[in-house]
């Protein structure tokens, strides 16, 4: 008795797969109502897709690793360890720094000290504490005399952060100014004779940052926030800039082609996960355009003193709406922003609302980012169908920010109106309104909106024809490839063998097939749902190591009780399956007590001169009867009599290679 997955290919033809085989089986994933092509089985249409698909991912893969490599063996400047300055600096916090934050904060200053340019990207959800983590890395540059450009989307959030930055550290000789569009002419030109002097150590604009014009006496540490806003020639400028510069970018719901950086290694991650205590989920709520509810939100959020926030991303209706709300709650002090208002005019109502001087501010998106207000916890956010998944998620984030609860409405047309897509996104805004759900956004975004290509521009809809997963595999693969091979050198420059590293298997292949016709299952009767014996299956075969193991067993006692037999063959064929690939074997066939071993397919590979090939042959040398070694077609193969069931086969390919 076993168990298999029944897979179904073009003209019904039908293939079982063994449940140990669920690592090779990926969930589809492309744009919503595609349709993906089923192949026939055993036509070479898929493998030819999926080698394509590699083959384009490498190439792309390698101009970015190039400009990794690059940066490792540029020299950055090596800033020196925190003095007591940084010390009083991270004291004066008011709130207490979450694990989360204190481990972004030393691996900022890690990636500072060394003698490489630092590329790290932080990702935290909307209000979890990044502008405090980049406050104090841009004050450990300004000590050691460095100064720090910090390049925002918005022209009001360069506002907003120049005075966060400069309320936190005026304590600190520290000159923290901004440069956007509200400054006049002259003002602008001062700031700028004052940055090429060094009089200004903290600079935060636009991307007016990256402007010719803009001279720097000695830029140590570049800030980036919210970098999926900056257009493809901004961020190609960015790239010029960031080659001996130490980059630091901040960014909420991360763009899976940032995350996928990351992942590749061509950049450092560090995820901020944990919420700020005393801090509530946004209630998020679906409604159609109603003034009642209008009504009703604006007086409840007033009566505790609070402020609301009204987005209506049309200009042409925005003082209608802002009257509608006056008439309908007459108490309100209803102001009104927009981004083609005159800046200084903007600029003091953005000051008014933030001390307390409006009550309700309509607006359009200018708000999106980093405006951070504790007292607004209401958001109204009107036609919501209109906006992108991360953009709702970036303006729930604008409430809830301090330890009051608050509350994000989203008005739309009526419900049975909105196409599929939009009922989507508002779903899953409302799905996810828990702290910290910005990764779960993001993903859930490319299941709605599809993905292009991960890497680049070239949208080349590879994503829809394979699927998120199976792609995700490939473009692992490739980079896997792309280090091992050509870029060997850059990524193995810091490995040097440690301490009890000498056992440590070096493996020559990454899977190893097992074919037996033993009892390997979990009995129906000792878990009676399909469903949950899959999962079960699929959570046993992700797992890494013994320790993982282990408590993949303790739970399954904890769940059902003791197991019985089969299920304890299961999970030592787990780790047969792990020991095998150690030894270099790529099949294992169990079967009327005989046990074949299928060596690497590969004559060339260095495995046949590796340690443990000689600890094979040497044993099998030794001990003349365990077993026979024959070649045939160039295939090597190891058969052994006498293996009755998996704990044999275990303890014997142990003896091998130990």
């Amino acid at each position: 008795m076993q168990e298999a997955i029944r897979l179904v290919y073009k003209d019904n033809d039908i293939l079982y797969a063994s449940v140990h085989s669920l690592h090779k089986i990926a969930k589809y994933t492309g744009k919503e109502g595609h349709e993906p092509k089923l192949n026939k089985l055993g036509s070479p249409a898929w493998a030819a897709l999926k080698h394509k698909t590699k083959a384009k991912v490498k190439d792309i893969a390698k101009d970015l690793i190039k400009l990794y490599a690059k940066r490792k063996t540029e020299k950055g400047f090596q800033f020196s360890a925190d003095t007591y300055m940084q010390t009083e600096l991270e004291a004066s916090f008011i709130y207490e720094d979450t694990p989360d934050q204190v481990k972004s904060t030393a691996d900022i200053k890690k990636d500072m000290e060394s003698s490489s340019p630092m590329d790290r990207l932080v990702c935290g959800d909307v209000g979890f504490g990044k502008t405090e983590v980049a406050i104090r890395a841009a004050f450990k540059a300004v000590v050691d005399g460095k100064q720090v450009a910090v390049l925002v989307p918005t022209t009001i959030l360069a506002y907003q952060h120049a005075k966060t930055f400069a309320a936190r550290l005026k304590e600190f000789p520290c000159t923290v100014d901004y440069i956007n569009r509200f400054k006049t002419t002259a003002q602008q030109k001062e700031t700028l004779q004052k940055l090429a002097d060094g009089k200004v150590d903290i600079i935060i604009g636009t991307h007016r940052l990256l402007s010719k014009d803009i001279k720097f006496k000695d830029l140590g540490l570049m800030i980036v926030d919210e970098e999926q806003k900056f257009g493809v020639a901004a961020k190609e400028k960015l790239k010029a800039m960031k080659v001996n510069v130490d980059t630091l970018t901040l960014t909420a719901t991360p763009i899976p082609r940032t995350l996928q950086f990351s992942m590749m290694g061509a950049r450092d991650l560090s995820v901020i996960r944990t919420p700020p205590p005393n801090r509530y989920p946004v209630q998020t709520e679906i409604h159609s355009f109603n003034e009642e509810l209008i009504r009703d939100a604006v007086s409840y959020e007033l009566s505790r003193g609070g402020q609301v926030f009204f987005i209506n991303n049309r200009i042409e209706n925005i003082h209608e709406i802002a009257n509608k709300i006056t008439r309908l709650v007459p108490e309100a002090k209803v102001a009104i922003g927009h981004g083609q208002m005159d800046g200084d005019k903007l600029e003091d109502i953005m000051l008014g609302f933030m001390d307390g001087a409006f009550d309700v501010l309509v607006a359009t998106t200018i708000i999106e980012s980093g405006l951070d207000i504790p007292n607004a916890n209401t958001i109204i956010i009107n036609n919501a169908h209109m906006f992108g998944l991360s953009d709702l998620h970036q303006m729930r984030g604008r409430v809830g920010r301090s330890n009051k609860k608050a509350f994000c409405y989203l008005l739309t047309m009526p419900i049975m109106q909105l196409t599929d897509e939009a009922r989507k996104r508002l779903r899953a805004l409302e799905e996810f309104s828990d702290l910290g759900s910005g990764f779960n956004i993001a993903m859930r975004d490319l299941d709605i909106r599809g993905a292009g290509n991960l890497l680049g521009g070239e949208q080349s809809g590879f994503i829809s024809d394979i699927g998120f997963e199976t792609y995700t595999r490939i473009l692992d693969e490739a980079i896997q490839e792309l280090k091992e091979g050509e870029f060997y050198e850059v990524f193995h420059q810091d490995d040097k063998p440690t301490e009890g590293d000498n056992n440590r298997l070096i493996t020559y292949i990454n899977d190893c097939a097992i074919d037996t016709d033993l009892e390997i299952l979990i009995p129906d009767e000792y878990v009676n749902s399909t469903a949950e014996r899959l999962s079960l299956y699929k959570d046993l075969d992700n797992t890494k190591n013994e320790e993982e193991l282990l408590l993949f067993e303790k739970g399954l006692i904890d769940r059902f009780g003791p197991y019985p037999q089969p299920v304890k063959e299961l999970l030592d064929t787990i780790r047969l399956r792990r020991l095998a690939v150690g030894a270099g074997f790529e099949r294992l066939v169990m079967k009327s007590g005989k046990m074949i071993a299928y060596f690497i397919s590969k004559p060339n590979s260095p495995y046949y001169q590796s340690p443990v090939f000689m600890k094979i042959l040497q044993y099998i040398q030794t001990h003349p009867t365990v077993g026979t070694m024959k070649q045939t077609n160039d295939k090597l193969s190891l058969s052994i009599a006498n293996i009755k069931n998996v704990q044999q086969a275990l303890a014997l390919v142990n003896k091998m290679i130990e």
